[in-house]
């Protein structure tokens, strides 16, 4: 059957309701959002005379959460427009309105009579083949489905979204014995290529996967932690980055997801499990129950494992909970040997490798830590999932590990980690010890595609739709064609390179300029088209302002000149390749990332796209082309007198205010985005396919590079006093300071094109000079070596 989803109803306006509605906006689908009517009226109705009939009433439940909503940072929506394709009322007036949907997400609260008083009223409007599914992940949802029609079981199952929607990836779809497969399969393939998500399909078990896992990770740390006698500060600092988890480490993480969730879950858990060997993991120590009591439960409440504060000086301080004497201490400067030993390693593997080898009481944790995780997970098979991988998609998409749990064990060896599993009371499943008795691992590669062990036939299986991606991390082992320390190209195949960056942030350097004309040199000679991608966490950074700073603290100005100027030819072999050059930017695309991307001719963004010139904020302007491309913009964009002074000051407050896009829809109004070429993706795991699709479409149609512009537009004058008296009123108004406005008057030079007394047309090259003589003029003075060096060395930037 051809599914299509025009129209969502999302049942439920709470914290996740109403997000999830945000999302399908997002994406261009109209959303139905419904919740209860009051029962009695509030003080303002009073006033009003109005009764509980009256639709400002019966609709304000539903109107108050969803403004909650759209006041949360990060935010919900890629725009604040998309808010408008959001229709708002209450279950009392508009639940016949789901008889237009196409799919009905139910997100009431967590209880099963209620739920299934809602599905009653579900069955009478909702028209046949209607998706029906349920956000619950505390609920059995064969139990959700009893007592429906045929067709609304085998339509329905759980569709699990993570919290925020928008922000993490995983989607856990739990079928009911009755669910269709056709339903699944659609639903799979939308969540994945629509939604944008990494879907994971699930037993109908207790918490699914990745809360089932992930809970008794962290309780299992939270055990470690008064078993070994460390602090709150101490476990985040060993249970964050250098393990590839997120930066909030574990308690950091408590704190902003509320530990009343937290151990709401483990409690659950720890009922409803009852054939779990480690069900006694999900048990709240005397500790945690004390914070409960006292209502310390994070972010919610202003205080958890942490607490901000004001010091003598007024300034604000983090302070740690020391669960021993429940006073909050401030943080210490923690120095742990085998820490700083493994943090300069830049592979996670060979870091984790580092942390578990030895005989210390940080070694010892680890072990405990890594060794009883491999355990539980092992003998979660095949009570939670059939399939290995499903743990570790579900992990890295869910909780954002870095690489998932079997990844893990596979790295440090089988036959390594299981003798001292053993001595530590740790023993993986039967199966695992059948599969290394056929020296099998949990992965391989097999055709560029990855493949699993399967614990039903007893060998390596393709991951299931693997082939519909390229994955760099599958072929590059095979596929590199170059490489330098920052970066590598890659054969992606039909003609087609990629240029991927593994530099630290990806940062610009010597290396990736270098990689840059390397890519265009063999594309040129051998290959048709060229992309610039990677599988970082972020597109680039931006330029490497150690560099920068290095060549202007020693006064290397002439050296400094042919850096930037080397960069600004490079931007020039890029915009006019003989092929197509097509950029996939995701995460930040900041500075010279940003100018990359504006250079290329087409570029696929992901939908999470934070694209900016920031170069204002440590004292310089932008130099690598993105001044003199923002002006071309600008050029191309002027129609009639009435509108250019408008369209300048735009462009002038985008970069003078070194705005960043917070979505690559933004990055279109911000004009990084040009709305005639460039494209955005939601799909991360497509966007690369998608990229190669595009470049193989301009070869198909008949690809001509650009010609340089010879009578680019600039104000002059005009512009210039546009410049000087709104850098007057901002420094008057103590929006900027005598620096800042000093900076802004040197941008608006060059968006104007100099010091000219009238509108005039200009070369490229002219405005290219004009910006590398400003750029390295701003690199002489003392204030922005201060701003660099502040960067640098406290990862601040600095107003001076």
């Amino acid at each position: 059957m051809n599914y299509k989803i025009n129209k969502v109803a999302v049942l439920g306006a709470g914290v996740m309701g109403a997000q999830i509605a945000c999302h399908f906006a997002n994406i261009g689908v109209q959303v139905l959002l419904l919740d209860i009517s009051p029962k009695e009226l509030n003080d303002e109705e009073i006033k009003l005379g109005l009764d509980l009939n009256h639709p400002q009433v019966k609709n304000r439940i539903t109107h108050e959460l969803f403004n909650r909503t759209l006041k949360l940072k990060p935010d919900p929506l890629y725009k604040k427009e998309f808010a408008q394709r959001i229709t708002l009322g209450n279950f009392d007036d508009d639940l016949p309105k789901i008889s237009d949907c196409d799919w009905i997400i139910e997100v009431v609260v967590e209880n099963l009579d209620i739920k299934k008083t809602l599905y009653e009223k579900i069955e009478l409007y909702r028209k046949e083949n209607t998706f029906i599914t349920t956000n619950t992940s505390g609920i059995p949802i064969q139990l959700l489905a009893q007592d429906r029609s045929e067709n609304f079981k085998q339509y329905f199952c759980g569709t699990h979204f993570f919290n925020p929607p928008r922000y993490l990836k995983l989607l856990e779809i739990i079928p009911t014995k009755e669910t269709l497969e056709e339903v699944l399969e659609f639903i799979s393939y939308y969540g994945e290529r629509f939604l944008g998500k990494s879907v994971v399909s699930c037993k109908d078990t207790p918490a699914f996967i990745a809360n089932r896992v992930g809970i008794y990770s962290m309780m299992s740390v939270v055990h470690l932690m008064e078993e070994m006698d460390f602090s709150v500060q101490e476990i985040d600092k060993l249970t964050g980055i250098i393990i590839g988890r997120p930066k909030s480490a574990t308690f950091r993480t408590c704190d902003v997801v509320g530990l009343d969730t937290l151990v709401f879950v483990a409690q659950n858990l720890q009922k409803a499990l009852l054939n779990d060997e480690a069900k006694e993991t999900f048990l709240v120590p005397e500790s945690i129950q004390k914070m409960l009591d006292l209502k310390w439960l994070g972010s919610k409440t202003k205080q958890g494992f942490y607490k901000k504060v004001k010091n003598e000086d007024g300034e604000s301080e983090i302070l740690s909970l020391n669960l021993n004497t429940f006073d909050y201490q401030p943080m210490q400067k923690l120095k742990i040997a085998e820490f700083e030993k493994a943090k300069v390693l830049p592979e996670l593997t060979k870091r984790i490798k580092s942390l578990i080898s030895g005989n210390s009481k940080i070694n010892l944790f680890y072990q405990k830590l890594f060794f009883g995780l491999f355990a539980y997970i092992s003998n979660r098979i095949p009570e939670i999932t059939d399939d290995l991988y499903k743990i570790d998609e579900a992990m890295c998409a869910g909780f954002a590990w870095e690489i998932g749990p079997f990844e893990i064990w596979d790295s440090l060896g089988l036959d390594k980690t299981i003798p001292q599993m053993e001595e530590l009371g740790m023993k993986p499943a039967a199966w695992v010890y059948e599969m290394m008795e056929k020296k099998e691992s949990f992965y391989q590669l097999q055709n560029g595609h990855q493949q699993y062990y399967d614990i039903n036939t007893n060998k390596h299986i393709t991951i299931p739709g693997s082939e519909q991606f390229i994955s760099l991390k599958n072929i590059r082992s095979s596929q590199t064609l170059w490489q330098n320390e920052g970066c590598s190209i890659i054969n992606l195949g039909d003609g087609v390179i990629n240029l991927e960056f593994h530099s630290k942030m990806n940062t610009i350097g010597s290396e990736i300029i270098q990689g840059i004309n390397k890519a265009i040199e063999i594309t040129e000679a051998d290959h048709q088209a060229l992309i610039i991608s990677n599988e970082g966490d972020h597109f680039s950074a931006g330029a490497n302002i150690g560099l920068v700073f290095m060549l202007a603290i020693e006064q290397e100005y002439e050296e400094l000149d042919m850096v930037v100027k080397t960069f600004q030819n490079t931007m020039l072999k890029l915009k006019y390749a003989p092929f197509p050059v097509i950029a996939a930017p995701h995460n930040m695309a900041l500075g010279g990332g940003c100018e990359i991307s504006m250079h290329c001719d087409k570029v696929i963004a992901h939908a999470e796209t934070y694209m900016g010139l920031v170069e204002l904020g440590v004292g310089v302007i932008p130099a690598g082309g993105g001044t003199k491309e923002f002006a071309l913009r600008l050029s191309n964009e002027i129609k009639t007198d009435d509108v250019r002074i408008n369209r300048f000051r735009d462009k002038f407050l985008t970069i003078g205010q070194a705005k960043v896009s917070t979505s690559a829809w933004e990055a279109f109004d911000l004009g990084y985005l040009r709305k005639d070429l460039d494209e955005i993706v939601v799909s991360r795991k497509h966007q690369l396919k998608y990229a190669k699709q595009a470049a193989l479409l301009m070869i198909e149609k008949g690809y001509t590079p650009p010609i340089p512009p010879k009578d680019i537009t600039v104000l002059g004058q005009e512009g210039l006093s546009l410049v000087y008296s709104g850098a007057d009123g901002m420094q008057v108004g103590n929006y900027i300071s005598e620096y800042d406005k000093h900076i802004s008057i040197e941008l608006g030079k060059i968006l104007s094109g100099g010091e000219l007394n009238e509108v005039s047309q200009v070369s490229e090259d002219y405005l290219l000079n004009l910006e590398r003589k400003t750029f390295v003029k701003l690199c002489q003075q003392k204030k922005t070596l201060e701003r660099m060096q502040s960067l640098l060395q406290k990862g601040k930037i600095l107003r001076n």
